[in-house]
């Protein structure tokens, strides 16, 4: 279940009454339609609750939906490593160190996905490998995770287009308010004719959330939201990339 965070029964609102109130409204909606709600924490709910703007009718056939798919996605309540064995043999995602605000770091080598051979199941269940695995490693009160998307590379025998927006309805359907930063390093030309296409698809919250970055200044950009004791070395940090399988 993608409910890391606080229990049900702890306080995460401070003194804001109304979204205490549209939770409760909420969990009392879901709840009585799925009992696997009860598993939610309040986190959880407040995040499909503000990706619905405080709208409850709207949040519950959010959340329900996201529940129905994960029991379907994933019935054991993980993806393990034996699902995934050709996308993790890629290396082409990376989890360690935490952003300026706290956020885990996840990095994404783009030029490593092989759009001629991966198999749409298991790329699937490899997002959700990914996902799970970021949002495990938040800290207590931590709701989001940065991204840093790598492109150099990247070219047309990468372009999949499919996988694009499988990724992109698996994280906008399920993963709602975990974005905190995409850093989009490295990105060539050809890539940015792609986004083009694919930019009216994003919702326009998370693609305000999208910030390409000059490679002329990507360091000190990075620098700006990473420490350089928690920035990889191949960006001039001091940190090791670490597999997102070995991360902890």
């Amino acid at each position: 279940m993608e409910s890391e965070g606080q229990p049900s029964g702890g306080d995460c609102f401070g003194s804001n009454d109304i979204e205490r109130r549209k939770v409760a409204q909420l969990r009392a909606t879901v709840e009585e339609k799925d009992p696997a709600a009860k598993e939610l924490d309040n986190l959880t709910l407040r995040r499909f609750l503000l990706a619905r703007n405080l709208d409850v009718k709207k949040a519950s056939t959010f959340l329900l939906k996201h529940l129905k798919w994960r029991q379907s996605m994933v019935p054991n309540g993980f993806i393990s490593e034996a699902e995934i064995q050709y996308e993790l043999s890629q290396k082409k995602a990376f989890a360690q160190g935490f952003d300026k605000m706290g956020r885990p770091i996840g990095v994404i080598i783009n030029a490593r996905h092989n759009a001629s051979k991966r198999n749409m199941h298991e790329f699937k269940c490899f997002v959700v490998y990914v996902m799970d695995k970021l949002c495990a490693r938040m800290a207590g009160g931590q709701e989001k995770f940065c991204i840093i998307g790598d492109f150099q590379g990247w070219g047309l025998w990468n372009r999949d287009i499919q996988a694009f927006f499988a990724a992109l309805s698996i994280f906008q359907n399920n993963y709602p308010e975990r974005l905190g930063k995409a850093l989009m390093v490295r990105v060539p030309n050809i890539f940015m004719k792609a986004w083009k296409t694919i930019c009216p698809f994003i919702d326009s919250d998370t693609k305000n959330k999208y910030e390409f970055v000059d490679e002329k200044n990507m360091k000190d950009k990075l620098l700006e939201e990473i420490d350089e004791s928690q920035l990889p070395e191949m960006y001039g940090g001091k940190l090791p990339l670490v597999p997102i399988e070995e991360s902890i």
